[in-house]
């Protein structure tokens, strides 16, 4: 289930105008992300609730407890920009980011939104369901091999669908910056927008201590 969340938004996620590489071109998109990454809290739920493990179950309900903290800012930040963009499509949001990025007049929300990502991929700062050192190894210490790669193959494919999404939302998704039009397809822009927001996730890894839970509550 979670890994299976993690990849599910790219049925969505289009990577050029011209190209039709997305499954799903739906006019809804937007609200197809927000479901599926309420959903994903879940897969860590059971997977704590079912180890039959005081620890585990304690990781796992650590992680609702984080998704509390996060979720409502998550999604009202997203209403806001489908509010900018006149849209539900994320085709419809790049497109209306033609002229000007929504990162320019947005910028408050572009740094609270990728804040609420590093929580909504459970990475550091925000890592607490997986707190090692305070819960062994949180929701996930009963599982191995197999089972347990598959945990963390969805928390990286997250990491990297929403990478995508702060493209799409901020950064004009596929479009080049103005000054450089034509130089580059539009699927290598949108490619290098996201790598560089996935590097800001190692960035935030090496540079910033755990927050502690109440910490989060209160941010959040």
């Amino acid at each position: 289930m979670t890994f299976a969340l993690g990849v599910a938004g790219w049925v969505v996620a289009p990577i050029d105008l011209y190209r039709a590489v997305n499954f799903l071109d739906s006019a809804l998109g937007l609200l197809i992300v927000l479901a599926l990454s309420s959903l994903g809290v879940y897969g860590i739920i059971l997977s704590g609730w079912s180890s039959n493990s005081k620890y585990a179950f304690l990781g796992g309900l650590r992680s609702s407890a984080q998704m509390i903290s996060y979720e409502i800012f998550f999604g009202t930040i997203i209403l806001c920009v489908i509010l900018c963009a006149g849209s539900l499509s994320i085709k419809g949001m790049v497109l209306a980011q033609t002229n000007w990025w929504y990162a320019l007049p947005l910028f408050p929300m572009a740094v609270t939104f990728f804040i609420a990502m590093l929580a909504e991929t459970n990475r550091a700062p925000f890592d607490l369901p997986e707190a090692e050192a305070e819960i062994v190894a949180g929701y996930n210490i009963e599982y191995s091999s197999m089972t347990f790669a598959l945990f963390f193959l969805g928390e990286y494919g997250s990491m990297y669908f929403l990478s995508a999404m702060f493209a799409y939302m901020f950064l004009g998704g596929w479009l080049p910056p103005l000054f450089l039009a034509g130089l580059l397809p539009g699927s290598v822009w949108f490619i290098l927008k996201t790598s560089v927001i996935n590097f800001m996730f190692i960035f935030v890894r090496a540079n910033f201590p755990r927050y502690r839970y109440d910490q989060l509550m209160a941010a959040g």
